[in-house]
C-alpha cells in the first residue's frame, strides 16, 4: 500500500503541474527592467520624450530619408514609381500649405486688432527695417565670399545656345511686386498672383524689289556657257515683345498679408463693433494650432519620403559636384556665416540673452524647413515653436512671422548675389564697384518678391543676372520641372 502511494505521487505531481504563462514571463522581465533602472533616469527619459521626442524623430527622419534616397537611386526607378514613392511626402506638403491661408489671416487680424495704433506702427517699422537690414547683410556676406573664394575661376563653360527669348527687367519685377501688394481680386489672390508676360509680336518685312545674285550655274550641254542665278531673299520677320498682364499659379501671400494687416488695424480702431470678427479670428487661429498639434506626429513619417523623393529627382550628384562644387561651398559658407555667426550676434546685442538656447527651441522648425525648402510651408511649425518653446508674446508672433515668411528671404538674396558674380567669373567678365552695388540692391529687392515656395528664387535670380549685363546664364540656371 505504501509503495503504491509513494510511486503514484510523482506521477500525479507531474500531471497536475500548471504550465507557465508567457504573460507572466513578460511581466517578470518588465519588473526586472523597472527595478534595474533608477527612478531619476526614467523621469529624465520621460521628460526628454515630451520635450524633444518629435525633434529627435524629425532629425532621424531626415537622415533616414537621405539614406533611403541614395540607396534607391541605384534601382533607376521610373517616373511613375517615384511619384508613388513620394506620395506620403506630398501629403505632408499639402497639409502644411493648407494651413498657410487661415494662419496668416487669423494671426494678423487678431494680433494687430489687440494693439493700439502707435504700438502697431512702431512694431511694423522695426520689423520691416530689421528684415531689410538682415537681407542686405546676407547679400554683402555672399558678395565678399564669392570675391574671396572666386568659385568661377577654372570652371568649364558649357556651350549652350542662348535662348534669345525675352527677359523681364528689374523695373517690371518691381512693378509686379507693387501690383501683388494690392490684389485686384482677393479670392483670386488665394491661388494666383500677378506676373508680367512678354508676348512676341512678329512683323513681316517687305520683300526686296531687287533680285540678289547668288551663284553661277554651269550649262552641262554647252560647257562654255553659264547662267547666273538670282533669288529674291525675304528678310526674317522683326520680333517685338509687348507687355501684357498675366497670372502665375501660387498664393499671393504678400497681398494677403497687406490686406489682413490693414483689416487688423481697422478692427482695433472699431472697438466693440469689431469684437465679433476678432473673436472669429481668435477661434480660427486656435483651431489651426490644434490641427498643427495633431498633425505633428505625421511629420517624421512624411519627411522620410519627402527627402528621399527629392534625392531621387536629383541629377547626378557627382556631375553637379564636379561642375558647381566650389559654388555650392561658397553659398554654404555664406549661409553658415549669416545664420550661425551674424544673426546670433545680433540677437545677443539686442537682447543680451544666449542666442543658442533660443535657437534650440526652433530646431523643429529648422528641420521642417530643411525638408520642405519652403518658408511658407514651415510657418505653422515656426508659430508653434515660438509660442510653446520660446514663449514669445502672441501679439508679436502673430504679426512678425507672417510678414517674415513673405519678405524676409536672406538665403535667397545671398545665393542670387553669389550666382550673378559666379556666372560673371565663368564668362571672364570683370565687375566694377558700381555693378557690385547694383547686384546687392537688386538681389535685396528681388528676394522680397520671391514667393516662399521651393525654387521660387530661380525666377528672381534671372532679374539679378540681367541687372548688370546680359550674361550666358542658360548653362548655369537650373530649370524647373
Amino acid at each position: 500500500m505504501d509503495e503504491n502511494r509513494s510511486s503514484s505521487r510523482p506521477a500525479s505531481s507531474q500531471c497536475h503541474s500548471p504550465p507557465v504563462s508567457p504573460l507572466r514571463n513578460v511581466e517578470y522581465f518588465k519588473k526586472l527592467i523597472k527595478n534595474s533602472i533608477s527612478p531619476k533616469f526614467r523621469e529624465w527619459v520621460k521628460d526628454y520624450g515630451k520635450r524633444n521626442g518629435l525633434l529627435t524623430l524629425s532629425v532621424l527622419a531626415v537622415m533616414s530619408g537621405c539614406v533611403v534616397g541614395f540607396t534607391l537611386r541605384s534601382l533607376n526607378l521610373s517616373t511613375q514609381a517615384k511619384i508613388y514613392f513620394s506620395f506620403p511626402g506630398e501629403l505632408l506638403m499639402r497639409m502644411l500649405k493648407m494651413l498657410i491661408l487661415p494662419l496668416i489671416t487669423s494671426s494678423l487680424m487678431s494680433g494687430l486688432s489687440a494693439m493700439d495704433t502707435k504700438a502697431s506702427g512702431r512694431l511694423g517699422l522695426l520689423t520691416i527695417t530689421y528684415y531689410l537690414w538682415t537681407t542686405f547683410i546676407a547679400v554683402i556676406v555672399g558678395i565678399i565670399l564669392v570675391l574671396i573664394i572666386h568659385p568661377g575661376t577654372g570652371t568649364e563653360k558649357e556651350g549652350h545656345k542662348a535662348s534669345g527669348g525675352p527677359v523681364m527687367t528689374s523695373a517690371d519685377a518691381l512693378l509686379d511686386l507693387i501690383r501683388n501688394m494690392i490684389p485686384s481680386n482677393l479670392i483670386e489672390a488665394t491661388f494666383q498672383q500677378y506676373k508680367t508676360e512678354l508676348v512676341p509680336n512678329f512683323k513681316n518685312s517687305a520683300k526686296s524689289s531687287q533680285a540678289n545674285f547668288v551663284y553661277i550655274m554651269p550649262d552641262y550641254e554647252n560647257p562654255k556657257m553659264s547662267h547666273p542665278v538670282f533669288l529674291e531673299l525675304t528678310p526674317p520677320p522683326e520680333i517685338h515683345y509687348k507687355i501684357v498682364p498675366g497670372k502665375s499659379n501660387g498664393m499671393n501671400v504678400l497681398g494677403i498679408v497687406i490686406f489682413s494687416a490693414t483689416m487688423g488695424l481697422l478692427l482695433g480702431r472699431m472697438g466693440s463693433r469689431g469684437t465679433p470678427l476678432v473673436n472669429v479670428c481668435l477661434c480660427v487661429n486656435e483651431c489651426v494650432m490644434k490641427i498643427i498639434n495633431a498633425a505633428m506626429w505625421y511629420f517624421p513619417f512624411g519627411i522620410v519620403f519627402l527627402v528621399a523623393g527629392k534625392i531621387l529627382d536629383m541629377h547626378d550628384p557627382a556631375v553637379l559636384a564636379e561642375k558647381l562644387g566650389m559654388y555650392f561651398m561658397t553659398v554654404l559658407a555664406g549661409l553658415f556665416v549669416h545664420g550661425v555667426i551674424l544673426l546670433p550676434m545680433f540677437f545677443f546685442l539686442f537682447t543680451g540673452k544666449n542666442p543658442f538656447s533660443y535657437i534650440r527651441g526652433l530646431l523643429q522648425a529648422l528641420v521642417i524647413a530643411l525638408a520642405t525648402s519652403s518658408s511658407s510651408a514651415t510657418l505653422p511649425i515656426t508659430m508653434k515653436c515660438l509660442l510653446e518653446n520660446c514663449h514669445v508674446d502672441r501679439k508679436i508672433a502673430r504679426f512678425v512671422l507672417p510678414v517674415g515668411a513673405t519678405i524676409n528671404m536672406d538665403g535667397t538674396a545671398l545665393y542670387e548675389a553669389v550666382a550673378a558674380i559666379f556666372i560673371a567669373q565663368v564668362n571672364e567678365y570683370e565687375l566694377d564697384f558700381g555693378q557690385l552695388v547694383t547686384i546687392s540692391i537688386t538681389a535685396t529687392a528681388a528676394s522680397i518678391g520671391a514667393a516662399g515656395i521651393p525654387q521660387a528664387g530661380l525666377v528672381t535670380m534671372v532679374i539679378v543676372l540681367t541687372s548688370v549685363v546680359h550674361l550666358n546664364t542658360t548653362a548655369y540656371t537650373p530649370q524647373q520641372k
